[in-house]
């Protein structure tokens, strides 16, 4: 299959022009991006620092060296010795420059309400909530989980407990009470923020409910602080639990910032593991907010006068990165509690309308359900604010991703993809605004990122798959797995000495530009030829009839392996098995007759997390009868059964409603 067809997108004079990249590149002396590259590569230590100063980080006491490797790689510490609470930079400079009363962010509930909030009104907030949670008992160091919809008042929480210098646990809004209690059970949480319920798509969704539950499997969590949204009557337990409207309105709007270190943990962020229980991701206050502002800037091209929209949640990375990125960089936040079709198909482009966004984040997920809608619902909105598209989550088909491209973007803003984990802070490989993109791809490896592609040996290889890896520490790099070192290190250092090994497949080609080939736990061997499921997949979506496509490998005694793809068919489509073997000749067309799939299996829908990652390994469970593994983040369970279904199994799932 071809990397791509040509080059889709090329810097212009506007785009070159306005680059901040540009500048920070003409600041220190440097010609090129490639001499970027390599500088950043051969001094991350010189780099880093350059980034700092490029952010107006600004730090309670200076740090003493940039990059501490006395204990390893995998354990190396940043801006050492340094005072450092990231909320400083992301909310309190902003006012005491003058910006206080410039818009910090815009909310449009699922029901269109909008409220907007300036600097100043931010700060207030979250001063006074600071004092709030200081005075329910909430310190340094103590950790609280924050399980609510994507509002105003949970900006103002996550800035809240940094300024407290306490440990915020991120979780997904649509977590049932067992995901929930485990998280605040294994981050032993001292608090937890919630709201009485959530809206979605009309409905409400009883949050301190599902909150009830959770905190019977977590009796570490000494007090809820309940936000009241709805106004539906909840449960109460006395000394426990406490309206915000109570205590948050009422406490002083003046808060001196807990002075932490820089490599004080400020976030303890869980990510699905393939078995067991889900992995705490351990990030610090110069860590994460830090990486997640540097790719705003260097990537996205972010910039004070831009207004940035990511459709995400809390409880994925990309919430507290949208957040303490965004803010640290001084752009204007959008957030949307509701989703992408509700009440009709151009919700997303009537928000850009609406709201002038410049910078629009979305999976690819997201469009391949929206572009079977039709483009109608797309021309018929605005969206002349529009200076740059993102996408991350999972890797794209060459027909969405083109969609995307001319459709949403009209053909003249950059896809800036992007691909990195919860772990790593934000991006591994993206794309920045002074080079060529190409359908589907990455221009570069982010800056600071010593990325490259190698084969089992760790050796490079190029134009074939090898796995990503990252031969250097970064800013950002989680500090470890919560009290679970020896699983970090198996996770990520295990496999190559020296090197993390991401667990993806990657791909460079012979112009430079990179491509995610799925993950590498995911990869199929048939007769001897390694294949990635995205390179299926977009076989697959080929096909006019399939909208999206799940491919995965079972044991053939004859192949080794055999593929299996489940198809979603598009809007109107009446799936048959006549039209299942044209896709599967689709397929063997495109990529040979030994990647024929054994069967093409029609499913109304996909097991996919909130952020719209299909859950692979959860299909592949299911349809083989396997333990599915750490299910916590799966947002529709119906999906796995009608797949378990499909193989003649339950998929050790259990029964649900």
């Amino acid at each position: 299959m071809e990397s791509h067809a040509g080059i889709a997108w090329e810097p212009d004079d506007a785009y070159r022009e306005r680059s901040r990249l540009r500048r920070f590149m003409a600041r220190h002396g440097i010609g090129t991006y490639d001499e970027l590259l390599t500088r950043a590569t051969d001094d991350p230590g010189w780099y880093w620092g350059a980034v700092a100063a490029e952010l107006e980080l600004v730090w309670s006491r200076p740090y003493e060296r940039v990059l501490d490797l006395s204990r390893g790689a995998p354990w190396a510490e940043w801006f050492t010795g340094g005072g450092f609470n990231y909320v400083t930079t992301a909310l309190d400079r902003h006012v005491e420059i003058g910006r206080g009363g410039e818009i910090a962010l815009i909310w449009e509930g699922d029901n269109g309400e909008v409220r907007r909030l300036t600097f100043g009104e931010l700060q207030t907030e979250t001063n006074r909530l600071s004092n709030a949670l200081r005075d329910l008992g909430v310190g340094r160091g103590d950790r609280v989980g924050v399980f609510l919809p994507m509002l105003p008042e949970t900006v103002a929480a996550v800035l809240a407990l940094g300024k407290l210098g306490a440990v915020f646990l991120p979780m997904f809004s649509g977590f049932g009470p067992e995901a929930l209690g485990s998280r605040l059970h294994d981050g032993e949480a001292k608090a937890l923020i919630t709201a009485d319920g959530a809206f979605r798509r009309g409905a409400t969704v009883p949050m301190k409910a599902i909150a009830d539950e959770a905190m019977r499997l977590a009796p570490s969590v000494e007090t809820c602080l309940v936000l009241r949204r709805t106004g539906e009557t909840v449960a109460w337990t006395p000394g426990r639990d406490v309206w915000w409207h109570d205590v948050v309105p009422n406490a002083s709007a003046e808060f001196a910032v807990v002075d932490t270190d820089a490599n004080e943990p400020y976030m303890l962020i869980y990510t699905s593991g393939t078995t067991g229980r889900p992995k705490g991701a351990v990030h610090v206050h110069a860590g994460f907010p830090v990486k997640a502002a540097h790719d705003l800037a260097t990537c996205f091209d972010l910039q004070a006068d831009d207004t940035l929209f990511w459709l995400t949640d809390l409880g994925w990375m990309m919430g507290p990165w949208l957040i303490c990125g965004g803010l640290i960089v001084g752009a204007t936040l959008m957030l949307f509690e509701g989703t992408p079709e509700y009440p009709n198909p151009d919700r997303l482009w009537r928000l850009v309308e609406d709201h002038r966004v410049t910078v629009l984040g979305v999976a690819p997920t997201a469009i391949r359900a929206l572009m079977g809608k039709g483009p109608d619902w797309v021309r018929a909105r605005d969206r002349s604010s529009l200076r740059i598209l993102g996408s991350t989550g999972e890797t794209w088909n060459p027909g969405p991703w083109r969609w995307y491209f001319a459709e949403v973007g009209e053909g003249r803003c950059p896809v800036i993809n992007y691909s990195g984990g919860t772990e790593t802070s934000g991006g591994i490989v993206g794309c920045v605004t002074l080079r060529p993109i190409a359908p589907c791809g990455f221009n570069s490896p982010v800056p600071g990122m010593d990325a490259d592609v190698v084969d089992a040996a760790g050796n490079p290889v190029r134009g074939e798959v090898g796995e990503l890896v990252v031969r250097q520490p970064w800013v950002g790099m989680t500090r470890g797995f919560w009290r679970d070192p020896e699983r970090y290190l198996e996770t990520y250092w295990s496999r190559i000495p020296g090197v993390w090994v991401h667990g993806d497949w990657a791909e460079i080609d012979a112009d430079g530009q990179w491509f995610i080939r799925g993950r590498s736990d995911d990869t199929l061997k048939v007769a001897g030829k390694r294949v990635g499921p995205a390179e299926l997949e977009s076989a697959a979506t080929a096909h006019p009839a399939v909208q999206e496509a799940a491919a995965i490998g079972v044991p053939d005694e004859v192949k080794g392996e055999a593929i299996v793809v489940f198809a979603v068919p598009k809007p109107g489509i009446e799936p048959s098995d006549a039209l299942a073997e044209e896709v599967r000749q689709t397929i063997a067309a495109q990529l040979g007759a030994a990647l024929r799939p054994q069967r093409i299996l029609w499913v109304a829908d996909l097991p996919k997390t909130r952020n719209a990652k299909i859950m692979r390994r959860v299909i592949r469970a299911a349809y083989l009868g396997l333990a599915p593994g750490d299910v916590t983040a799966l947002e529709n369970p119906a999906a796995v059964k009608a797949i378990a279904a499909a193989g003649g199994r339950h998929g050790g799932l259990p029964e649900t409603d």
